[in-house]
């Protein structure tokens, strides 16, 4: 359905309310026909990033460009960009076809190119048999839906979203993201997508931009962030992260260190910087190992557990007292066990995330 995808240049880019920096310094190449997402929380200049890229919001500094084309000075409206809202922003008086053939009857198209078009993306978000309805009488979903199929209805060169599913249920949310991953991917369009939801973005995203005080923090695929966060703010950002004080006592010439962890356990790993001293260890709820207590590994006690059906969520005090998260998946374990069983805690050296004492850096 689309002739032309571009890719999206950003270069240094900066906006300013006053004395306030919403985005600061940020530079991106987002590839043609990529699913790209802008994720962090909220007042991290996602959205005004995306704004800018709209056209809605000036540059302040630096330069934008669609393929080769500098977009600074170019209106809103003239940027080649389709725009699916929070809200839906969907015309109330208008039946779902005439919301639909809107920005195609103000791009001056045929009339009968119109028909076609609108009955094409009707049906490419499958509401075509909709097409009279009025808004009023569609559920939450269905809007979204419209507001999609006129957001690809004049086939963009860019797609953004601006955290298009925030008001939809929690099951409909996830079938709607599979919905706009399908279809991103059948018409090859590329798509700037800002969500504050991570589970959503590591669902849907080709790559992520994680973003926190209008500055990037990271950006990867989806399971390199999740795998190999380079800070400590995104290992706790994304998904449930356990942070554990240790020191490196030592490393040798090989890069192996030695870790003392204050929960009471020591073991080596390779580091890929040469440091001593202080350090945070993170792992994640499934990276641990669940053993009988009088095993090797950090002492710990159960206070809690949460059942979810394929897996066992575990509150574990450690022996220092910290509390910590424990995964264990209900395939691989015969019973729930108990608050107040004692457990020794190991885990996979190779899966756990090292910091400097500050988290600002990954060492491992």
């Amino acid at each position: 359905m689309n002739d032309l995808s571009y890719n999206v240049k950003i270069c240094n880019v900066i906006k300013r309310y006053g004395d306030f920096t919403a985005v600061n310094d940020v530079s991106l190449d987002i590839k043609e026909g990529e699913f790209f997402t802008l994720l962090g929380p909220s007042g991290c200049g996602k959205t005004t990033l995306l704004r800018m890229i709209a056209g809605f919001n000036s540059i302040d500094e630096g330069k934008i460009f669609f393929g080769d084309k500098l977009i600074n000075n170019i209106d809103a409206h003239k940027r080649d960009v389709g725009m699916v809202f929070q809200n839906y922003a969907i015309f109330p008086h208008l039946n779902v076809y005439d919301n639909v053939a809107y920005g195609l009857k103000a791009r001056k198209v045929p009339k009968d190119e119109i028909h076609t078009r609108v009955m094409e993306a009707l049906k490419t978000v499958q509401i075509e048999d909709l097409k009279n309805r009025k808004p009023s009488e569609l559920s939450g979903g269905q809007q979204q839906r419209v507001a999609l199929a006129r957001a690809i209805v004049i086939k963009p060169g860019v797609l953004l979203m601006d955290e298009p599913l925030s008001n939809l249920d929690a099951k409909l949310r996830i079938q709607m993201r599979t919905v706009i991953r399908k279809l991103q991917k059948e018409l090859n369009i590329t798509t700037i997508y800002v969500t504050h939801d991570r589970e959503e973005a590591l669902a849907i995203s080709d790559r992520i931009a994680i973003m926190n005080k209008g500055r990037l923090m990271q950006v990867d695929k989806p399971t390199t962030i999740y795998q190999k966060p380079e800070n400590i703010f995104i290992a706790g950002f994304i998904g449930t992260s356990n942070f554990i004080d240790g020191t490196v006592t030592k490393i040798d010439g090989d890069m192996t260190a030695n870790i003392k962890l204050n929960a009471g356990l020591e073991f080596s790993m390779k580091l890929k910087k040469n440091i001593t001293g202080p350090v945070q260890i993170s792992i994640r709820p499934e990276q641990f190992i669940i053993k009988d207590a009088n095993e090797p590994g950090i002492s710990g006690e159960i206070q809690m557990y949460t059942f979810l059906g394929d897996s066992v969520a575990y509150e574990v005090e450690l022996s220092n007292g910290q509390p910590v998260n424990v995964n264990e998946y209900t395939k691989d374990i015969e019973f729930v066990r108990p608050i107040g069983e004692k457990v020794s805690l190991t885990f996979d050296t190779n899966k756990i995330n090292v910091f400097t004492q500050d988290g600002t850096e990954v060492v491992s």
